[in-house]
């Protein structure tokens, strides 16, 4: 057995993958692989609509909200969302939270003024800034709920007068919250919802009608709303995998069902890692991920060793990002508990011979 904890893409539900693998070689009957289905036939817009049905029933949005399935990933909103909404002469709040965060702000400069309200570069990113001002006029507040990378998470969120912006590729649908009070949401798919290749967007209608200049169809979101994201051929297998995963939610009890199992295997892992000393966490407790847990050895030797002994094993991903280095465990929601008692077990037993 293969242990997944790639932080993205990363681990699939098994239904997941098999109800996919089947529409591969049949969709529903057709005698079409989801591969070569039209994208404007009933077959495909039945799948656009349950998905985006799905989840504006899983995040409880309100009738204003329009949701999307867009190509481009969520790095392709760094620079979307201020070329709809920052006008030249203007100015938007970012806050500086992680490498994404950060990347986010350097592409937002090229259409106005990206204003960096807070930052944690000065302690390596280990925690969430907190108790900053944000610009009155500002045209929105950026802000990245969980960073992948640093393994950090925002657990209350700014309350501000300037309408609400939050990347939410890493902890989407992963924790029960007030969806509604954003003004735009966007999130990747390959670590919550679904397969590389799409992304959602979860947007205020009143929000999309600010779009400061005139963009390429493409790039404007009121375009893509009017075309129920079928502006151009979608991505239409990792759409997909999108509904299935929905489905698969919607099936654990939805948001608040993942969340009590997202909370039970974190403590578990941090419970592991605060009573053994040779693994040492390099998060702020009160910021610690859900989703990305990161810790350090302070013994290179016994470092290389553990990582061997996790390859041997057969548990994959658990080796930091190349910025950070130490270990990343992912927890998405689709990872089991098991997994992760199997990994604490293995810590538990390394740390005994040392």
């Amino acid at each position: 057995m293969v242990y997944n904890f790639n932080a993205g893409p990363s681990i699939l539900p098994k239904e997941v993958l098999d109800e996919a693998s089947r529409a591969i070689l049949d969709f529903n009957g057709t005698g079409l692989s989801i591969l070569e289905i039209g994208h404007r036939t009933p077959a495909f817009e039945s799948v656009m609509h349950e998905a985006i049905s799905l989840t504006k029933e899983l995040m409880q949005l309100g009738p204003d909200k329009e949701v999307m399935f867009l190509h481009g990933g969520a790095t392709t909103q760094f620079f979307q969302v201020p070329m709809n909404f920052l006008d030249v002469h203007g100015v938007a709040a970012y806050l500086d939270g992680g490498i994404w965060g950060s990347k986010a702000a350097k592409e937002a400069s090229l259409y106005g003024h990206a204003e960096v309200v807070a930052s944690s570069s000065d302690r390596q990113y280990t925690y969430i800034p907190k108790g900053f001002k944000v610009p009155s006029d500002a045209s929105y507040l950026h802000i990245t709920t969980n960073n992948t990378v640093e393994g950090t998470q925002m657990w209350h969120f700014p309350d501000v007068d300037v309408p609400l912006v939050a990347d939410m590729s890493s902890d989407i649908l992963s924790r029960e919250m007030d969806f509604n009070r954003f003004s735009l949401i966007y999130a990747g798919a390959q670590k919550n919802i679904g397969a590389a290749g799409v992304c959602m967007v979860v947007a205020d209608k009143s929000f999309i009608s600010r779009r400061v200049r005139k963009l390429p169809a493409m790039m404007d979101y009121g375009k893509h709303i009017e075309n129920g994201s079928m502006l151009n051929t979608p991505p239409v297998f990792a759409v997909y995998v999108c509904l299935l995963t929905l489905r698969w939610l919607k099936s654990k009890g939805g948001i608040k069902g993942i969340e009590d199992e997202n909370l039970r295997k974190s403590s578990l892992l941090y419970d592991t890692l605060d009573a053994l000393p040779q693994f040492r966490p390099t998060v702020a407790k009160e910021d610690r991920s859900q989703m990305n847990v990161v810790f350090v050895m302070d013994d290179p030797e016994a470092a290389e060793e553990f990582l061997a002994l996790c390859d041997k094993e057969r548990m994959v991903g658990v080796k930091g990002h190349r910025s950070v280095g130490g270990f990343r465990v992912s927890l998405y929601n689709a990872m089991p508990f098991e997994s992760v008692k199997v990994l604490t077990d293995l810590m538990r037993h390394f740390a005994g011979k040392h």
